[in-house]
């Protein structure tokens, strides 16, 4: 039988690199755990999944050696692209990440599934609603961090979550915990750790909570004024 190949195919599957590489540079330049490589994979698996539910199975009239309904006796196309909906969970499970009460990465775990939305709407050749699919989670990612963060009230605005770690001497720890609660608004865990390598030396993590009101600049200049500057990480934990 001799190859043809497909260039509609071709086109379908570059706009699924092209827009989930769009959405994931938003994730990657935000610093989060699923981002550019990820989207795109999921992008572009979602769009290949689509043209073989599509056109990988011919739609033969009953009587062919295919999976046809019993009620109509004609093949149903979107079977495999079905499932694709439903196995994107485990991949978006795969990025939330809980915290003692605080949980992270469900804006991540949502691109995902939209990017598999994009992806198969790439596939079905539904060019025009995959670009203003992107396009609108684009804004939405982008546009809205900047009406919570400019134009909502301090009042009803979320405080910001941050993880932190602490190389310090065993003598210092119970300085810096009280140094901790005494700047941040809610602490949710802290806990030290001896080292095996250095029994003198301690490694402190904690998670908490940091109102719009106060800044990291705080934080930063009371738990240096304590440890070396290069043995404290923070991050921020927000999605």
């Amino acid at each position: 039988m001799e190859f043809v190949f497909n260039y509609d195919f071709l086109i379908r599957i570059s706009m699924a690199l092209a827009l989930g590489f769009l959405l994931g540079l938003e994730r990657e330049l935000t610093n989060k755990y699923a981002g550019l490589r990820t989207h795109i994979l999921v992008c572009l698996g979602a769009c290949i999944f689509t043209i073989i539910s599509v056109y990988g199975f011919p739609s033969y009239a009953e009587g062919d050696n295919v999976i046809l309904n019993q009620a109509t006796g004609i093949r149903d196309t979107g079977r495999v692209a079905a499932q694709v909906v439903s196995g994107i969970g485990f991949i978006g499970a795969g990025a939330v990440l809980r915290n003692g009460s605080m949980i992270i990465g469900l804006t991540t775990a949502a691109t995902l599934w939209i990017s598999a939305a994009i992806g198969m709407t790439c596939g079905v050749g539904m060019y025009e609603l995959a670009i203003l699919a992107t396009l609108s989670s684009v804004a939405v990612l982008t546009l809205v961090r900047i009406f919570e963060r400019k134009i909502l009230p301090v009042g009803i605005k979320r405080n910001k979550r941050y993880r932190l770690k602490i190389y310090c001497d065993n003598n210092k720890v119970n300085e810096i915990n009280e140094a901790l609660y005494s700047v941040v608004d809610n602490v949710e865990d802290f806990s030290s750790k001896k080292l095996i390598e250095n029994p003198e030396k301690s490694k402190i993590t904690s998670a908490f909570e940091l109102s719009r009101k106060r800044t990291m600049n705080e934080v930063y200049k009371k738990l240096t004024s304590i440890c070396e500057p290069d043995s404290i990480t923070l991050q921020e934990l927000n999605d």
